[in-house]
């Protein structure tokens, strides 16, 4: 067997390793998922007939809930990644890592761990979302093909998410740190076009929402369930997403080639 064959199995060991302790600790996948559905039906039903009848269309509740749908499924992604975080630190902190290096197993295959299952669970929540929000009425228009590209989007930026996150387990020296570093990706969606158009924010939050990564990512998913999907945002989205991906991976593999070392 080559060395990628070895990593591949290995990695899979620890993804099957994150799936198990998701399955025996279901109060964080239930919290993940939990969380966005509830700000989803606190805005549709609290703030969304004013806040619909603000948009263009000049619609109410069920045109303000086809507007936040996308923002609440990033925001479900980004709450996976506190998750990822957390199960890394507690990791690097509980002495399991010092054990996996007694073992001849591939070094990068323990964070691939991570990752995968990160991502799984970022999927898992974002379909929850989405399923809650076309039981309360949300009608998708997207096509086969939308659903597929929304699938492969979706996909990108949980993994891009998952490394991040991975970062910042590693980065931390306590899981409390650990659990609190990742927040401000929950904020970001709030931040950007997600709960109301950008051009009704004051001059200096519009230019932080307008030239952050969530706005074209939101764009590109509700113009993908619209099947309306424009190509500047998408493209946008999956630079972005690209970009964080490669940030989170070569700073998860220094710190943890660093941490490894001592």
């Amino acid at each position: 067997m080559s060395s990628m064959t070895y990593a591949v199995a290995d990695s899979t060991t620890m993804l099957r390793r994150n799936l198990l302790h998701m399955r025996r600790n279901p109060s964080m996948t239930m919290l993940i998922i939990g969380t966005p559905i509830v700000i989803l039906l606190l805005f549709v039903y609290v703030f969304g007939g004013t806040l619909g009848a603000g948009l263009g269309g000049g619609g109410g509740r069920g045109e303000y809930l086809s507007y936040i749908a996308p923002a609440i499924v990033l925001m479900s992604g980004a709450a996976t990644a506190q998750a990822i975080s957390i199960s890394v630190a507690m990791d690097m902190t509980e002495g399991i890592i010092a054990r996996f290096r007694t073992m001849s197993i591939s070094r990068a295959s323990v964070l691939a761990g991570h990752v995968y299952g990160g991502v799984i669970q970022a999927i898992l929540a974002m379909a929850a979302v989405l399923a809650v929000a076309v039981l309360i009425g949300f009608r998708p228009q997207a096509t086969f093909l939308n659903w597929l590209a929304l699938l492969g989007l979706l996909v990108l930026v949980s993994l891009a998410l998952a490394w991040l996150a991975v970062a910042f387990g590693l980065v931390t020296k306590t899981v409390e740190t650990a659990s609190n570093l990742p927040m401000f990706l929950m904020l970001l969606p709030v931040l950007s076009s997600g709960f109301v158009p950008v051009e009704s924010l004051p001059v200096g939050i519009r230019w932080f929402a307008e030239y952050q990564p969530f706005t074209p990512i939101i764009n590109s998913v509700r113009d993908l369930l619209a099947g309306t999907p424009d190509s500047t945002d998408v493209w946008l989205a999956i630079g972005w997403s690209v970009g964080i991906a490669v940030v989170g991976y070569v700073w998860s593999r220094s710190l943890y080639r660093r941490k490894s070392v001592r």
